[in-house]
């Protein structure tokens, strides 16, 4: 009876977005993260996408919500890591609002960036809800991301203030170490338009699960934006082509 209350509480619940306020980073973490309400229309229907591509996706994420008693069987972090990838302008942000509806999750969208150190981005990643997508937009750009092997990388310290940024290090034991376990039911989405400049570490299955091309319009994807924005379902010319 609990559960299925608080499944119906899930339902009705508005949408949030998330993001870090600079004036409230240095009292409890849980006020940093402002909000406002999510009314981003995107949904798996309205997005011009393959229909192949975005039932993988869709069937992806009602799997791992499903998976509960899986994932504490065999001792993981109930979360799920997605990697969306490919040109600027391809739809990235569309998608990830789709995922918010199809799911109900609110969204925290983390700017790194904005972040001093690596302990301030731990106590800020505890302060986001369960059922939850936290987002780090072009991830390439964000941190150094080759400072998880480089020999001339000094040696993080928190209390020198000449080290006082967050490192891919402390981004990766956050995704797939102790503090990973801090919360249940959460998805991490990375964004970039350049792949081959991740490290390796950060791609692999266990903090990006999925990695997700975003293309330019295809044949398919435009006849899909056709409908959804002119309404039109059929055309002479699709059919003398098929």
């Amino acid at each position: 009876m609990v559960r299925r209350a608080t499944l119906v509480k899930q339902e009705k619940k508005t949408l949030k977005i998330f993001t870090l306020d600079p004036e409230n980073m240095y009292g409890t973490y849980s006020d940093a993260w402002t909000s406002v309400i999510l009314d981003h229309p995107s949904t798996f229907k309205t997005l011009g996408r393959d229909s192949n591509a975005k039932r993988s996706v869709m069937e992806d994420l009602d799997q791992f919500v499903q998976r509960r008693d899986f994932y504490k069987k065999v001792g993981k972090a109930w979360k799920r890591g997605y990697l969306l990838y490919g040109p600027p302008g391809t739809g990235k942000s569309s998608l990830i609002a789709a995922m918010a509806n199809h799911l109900n999750f609110d969204i925290y969208d983390l700017e790194l960036s904005a972040v001093n150190n690596n302990s301030e981005l731990r106590r800020l990643m505890i302060a986001t809800a369960n059922r939850s997508i936290l987002v780090v937009e072009d991830i390439d750009c964000s941190i150094d991301l080759k400072d998880r092997t480089s020999d001339e990388a000094p040696m993080e310290s928190d209390d020198d203030p000449c080290y006082k940024k967050v490192t891919l290090n402390g981004l990766l034991n956050f995704i797939d170490g102790l503090w990973s376990s801090c919360g249940d039911e959460r998805i991490i989405v990375f964004t970039t338009n350049y792949k081959e400049k991740l490290d390796a570490a950060l791609l692999r299955p266990g903090r990006m699960d999925m990695h997700i091309h975003m293309s330019y319009c295809t044949p398919t994807t435009f006849i899909a934006l056709v409908l959804n924005y002119l309404e039109i379902n059929e055309h002479k010319y699709w059919s003398s082509n098929s």
